[in-house]
Parts: structure tokens; sequence; C-alpha cells
């Protein structure tokens, strides 16, 4: 398979490191940054789990600026209060206390899941949170239960809505999880906006310009300038772009929509913060907390035709999705989810991608805290 060839070539500056070493340094980070250790324990997975699935936008590369500048900065408390404001059969709401947002998600999945378990469907919702990680983990939770996960979370303001130029909604990411009878579920874990946040910093990384049509300014103009593009999308001088693009012809109304739709479904159902509210600055300009709201379903196919009639069809049209006439010069189709699990299979043998930006990132963790910890890659 091409892709696979391909795969590697991208991260040859990278230094390599097995699963479990990656994992337990962000756990001991997080420990060092006054996280209680069993909640270190679920915020490292999540973060390890995207690095697993290649995600790189949302791994360790978000340990550092997003988690523990954060706490350092007093605009997230690194002890996780949650609070059950409403508890009733199918249904739940939960106040995270801005607490770590990966603790209050799989507290909140995991309270989804014994409901659907028990009356086929159980949704929960969640204000006062905080960024949870890959919203994929949570849907893979209820996938690995024989459920179909659905999640979603509001952000800081980024995305244009079709027609305008300032940012109002965050990259709302929609997401679904579905067995199937496959080696891998159907994941589709992706942002509402062109690209998300996570992406350019990546792209930032690598010295590389974005592609046309990411970014916008206030004159509604498409912005490539990776690193200032950053620090406009923060003080609002830029702005992404919604699903579909910039205005109506290739369809940007439709993300704008689907990111309006997750606003709603993260903050209305539970009374929650919104748009501007999620900011992250006071009118003087001073960091304030993000308190984002964020929505878990979980749905038990056995309570419809069965489960294993639901894996197996959901399974054979993905086969035959794949097995459509291919374009010219494509010499495979993919489903959701899958690139995901070939980046895990790779990685299980070779380790994770860490490039130099972040192997320093490391190592001043590290010597911050005293950790006992060496790399491979000190020694070059």
């Amino acid at each position: 398979m091409k892709y696979l060839d391909e795969y590697a070539r991208q991260y040859e500056d990278c230094a390599w490191l097995p699963f479990e070493e990656l994992e337990a340094f962000m756990k001991e980070a997080l420990i060092n940054a006054g996280v209680p250790r069993e909640d270190a324990e679920i915020i490292s997975d999540v973060l390890i789990e995207s690095d697993k699935r290649g995600i790189d936008s949302h791994g360790i590369g978000r340990l550092k600026p997003i988690y523990i500048d954060r706490i350092d900065d007093g605009i997230m408390l690194p002890t996780t209060r949650i609070e059950v404001l409403k508890d009733k059969a199918a249904a739940a709401v939960l106040d995270g206390h801005n607490g770590m947002g990966h603790v209050v998600g799989h507290k909140a999945m995991g309270m989804a899941i014994e409901k659907a378990q028990k009356y086929g469907i159980g949704m929960v919702t969640v204000r006062n949170s905080n960024h949870y990680g890959i919203a994929g983990y949570y849907a893979t939770m209820a996938t690995r239960k024989g459920l179909i996960g659905i999640t979603g979370t509001n952000a800081r303001p980024s995305i244009a809505p079709t027609g305008g130029v300032e940012n109002m909604l965050g990259t709302n990411p929609l997401v679904f999880g579905i067995p199937t009878d496959e080696e891998f579920p159907f994941v589709l874990d992706c942002a509402t906006s062109v690209t998300q946040r996570g992406k350019i910093e990546v792209y930032d990384r690598a010295g590389k310009e974005l592609p046309e049509g990411w970014v916008i300014d206030h004159e509604g103009k498409s912005r490539t300038d990776t690193h200032q593009v950053l620090k406009d999308l923060t003080t609002g001088k830029a702005a992404l772009t919604p699903l579909g693009g910039i205005g109506e012809v290739t369809g940007g109304y439709k993300g704008y929509g689907y990111a309006t739709v997750v606003e709603i479904f993260s903050a209305a159902l539970q009374a929650g913060s919104f748009l501007k509210a999620l900011n992250g600055f006071d009118e003087d300009g001073n960091k304030i907390p993000y308190p984002l709201g964020h929505f878990f379903i979980a749905i038990d196919p056995e309570f419809f035709m069965g489960l294993e009639t639901f894996k197996s069809v959901a399974g054979q049209i993905l086969r035959d999705l794949r097995s459509s006439k291919k374009a010219p010069g494509e010499d495979y189709i993919f489903t959701a989810g899958e690139k995901e699990y070939l980046a895990y299979r790779y990685r299980k043998e070779h380790g994770c991608p860490v490039p130099p930006s972040l192997q320093n990132v490391m190592i001043t963790l590290r010597d911050r805290w005293n950790m006992d910890m060496s790399w491979d890659f000190e020694k070059k």
C-alpha cells in the first residue's frame, strides 16, 4: 500500500519513543504539575492514545502548551471536582468546576455507557470543563463495549461563520465511534472547521506554510503565514474557515451549521458558556478559564436488531466503500478510523515520533522537576 510506504518519510527528523516510555513521562509531568496520580493516569492515557493513532496534534504536543501552562497560569485546576447536577434514567448533567477535561470526559462517557446498557441509550452533558484531548477517545470507550459512541465539545472561538470574518465558533468536533465486525471500529473524529489549531501548530513546528483556504483575515483573504496565524487566531485578527471553506459555493455553510449544532449541544443542554465567553481573556486582556461544555451519547445496538447484525451490516458497508471504483492514480479507498488503525500498528512496532521541538519541551519539563528520565535523542 502506497500510504504505508510513504508514512514514515514525514517523520525523518523525529526520535521514536515506545508507547510506555512516552506515557510514563506525561504521567509523571502531570503529577509534578499537581494532578492527582489517578487523574494523571487517565489524562496520559488519553494523550498517548492520540499519539498511538497518529493524531500528532493532540498527544505529547498538547501536554505543555495546553495543560501544564494553563495549570501554571492558574486558569485550570489540577484537581478535578465533578458535581452531578442531574441524574435521571438515561440522562445526566455534570459540572467539571474548571478541572481537567479528560477526567470529566472519562467520567461522563462512562455514565453514558452504563445508561445505554440499561436503557438502550444514554446521554450525559458537561459544563465548566476544559480541553479534553481527542474526542475519539471517548467514542471508542463506547465501541469497546459494543456500543455506538457520539461526543462533541465547544472550544475557544476560532471559526468565522459563513459570510463573516470574526472568529465566533470553536472548532467544535462532532465525533462518531461505531463498532463493526472488522479489526477496528469506524471512528469519525474531526473538527467542523477545515483544520484546527493543533494541526497548524504541527505545521509551525515543521516550518511549513499553510495551504490556501484554511485561515482568513478580516478582509476575507486567505492566510498562509503559519507562525503569525497562530498569534492572530488568539487575538482575533484571523479566523479558521468552516468545513467546505470560504463562502457557500463549496459548502462552507454546512460546516458552519454543524459547528453551530455542536455549540448548542455543548451549552444549551447544560446551561453552559458559549461563543465569546470561551475566549480565555477578560476585558483587560488577562487570562481566564475556558469553561467548555461537552456532550456524550452512547447507543446500544443490541436494543435494536442485535449487536452482531449491526456490526455485520456496518462492516459490509465499509468494505463495499473500499472496494468501489478508484480514481486514477489512487491505489486505495480508506474509511474513517482506518488510517489511525494503520498508524497504531506501525507505531506499536516503531514507537511514537517526537520532533526536535517537542524533544526540547520534554527536556525542559524533566529538568524543571528533576525527573529521573533520559532519552537517546539527548546523545545526538
